[in-house]
C-alpha cells in the first residue's frame, strides 16, 4: 500500500513538471499617465534674479537637489539653482507671481532644518569666488568698460591682461 502512494505521488510530481508550459508571456498592462502641465512662461513679465544663502543642507543630492526642484515646480520661476558647496541659491522669477517671502517659505517648508539667509536681489548672478579687481582710475580699455561695476566703481573682467589690471592682480 506504501508502494503504491509513492508511485502515486511520482506520477503527480512527473504530471505536474512536464504539464506547464515553458513559454515565457509578457504581460502588458496600461496604466494612464497624468502629465503636468508645462507652464508657460509670460514674456510681458518682469523678472527679478534673487540669490541667498541656505543654512542647515548636509549632502547634495538630497538636500540641494530637493531644494533646486522644490523652487523651479513655483509659479512664475523662470529658473533655479542650489550650489550645495556654496550653500548659495540662484533663483530667476516674475516679480508679480513670487516675492523673496513666497521663496523663503517655500525652502523652509522642505524641511525645518533649512534657513534662508542674506537674500538680495541681484541683476546678474555671481560666477564664481573670484573677485573683480579694481581698474586705474580713468581707464578706457575694453576689459574694464566690460567688467563688473562694484560700488559704483568700473572693474577689471575676470580674464584681463592688460596692464591697468595686471598690477593689481
Amino acid at each position: 500500500m506504501k508502494m503504491i502512494k509513492n508511485i502515486l505521488m511520482l506520477v503527480v510530481v512527473t504530471i505536474f513538471a512536464f504539464s506547464c508550459k515553458n513559454e515565457a508571456k509578457a504581460e502588458v498592462k496600461t496604466v494612464e499617465h497624468a502629465s503636468e502641465a508645462v507652464a508657460q512662461l509670460d514674456p510681458n513679465a518682469t523678472y527679478a534674479k534673487a540669490e541667498f544663502t541656505i543654512e542647515g543642507m548636509t549632502c547634495a543630492m538630497g538636500c540641494a537637489a530637493t531644494i533646486e526642484k522644490k523652487i523651479a515646480k513655483m509659479e512664475g520661476v523662470k529658473s533655479s539653482k542650489v550650489d550645495f558647496d556654496k550653500k548659495l541659491a540662484m533663483v530667476e522669477y516674475d516679480e508679480a507671481k513670487v516675492s523673496p517671502e513666497s521663496l523663503t517659505k517655500t525652502v523652509t517648508s522642505v524641511a525645518d532644518i533649512y534657513s534662508v539667509k542674506d537674500m538680495k536681489t541681484v541683476n546678474a548672478f555671481s560666477a564664481g569666488k573670484e573677485t573683480a579687481k579694481a581698474c586705474e582710475p580713468g581707464c578706457e580699455k575694453s576689459c574694464c568698460t566690460a567688467g563688473l561695476k562694484e560700488g559704483g566703481k568700473m572693474s577689471c573682467a575676470a580674464d584681463c591682461k592688460e596692464a591697468c589690471c595686471a598690477k593689481k592682480a
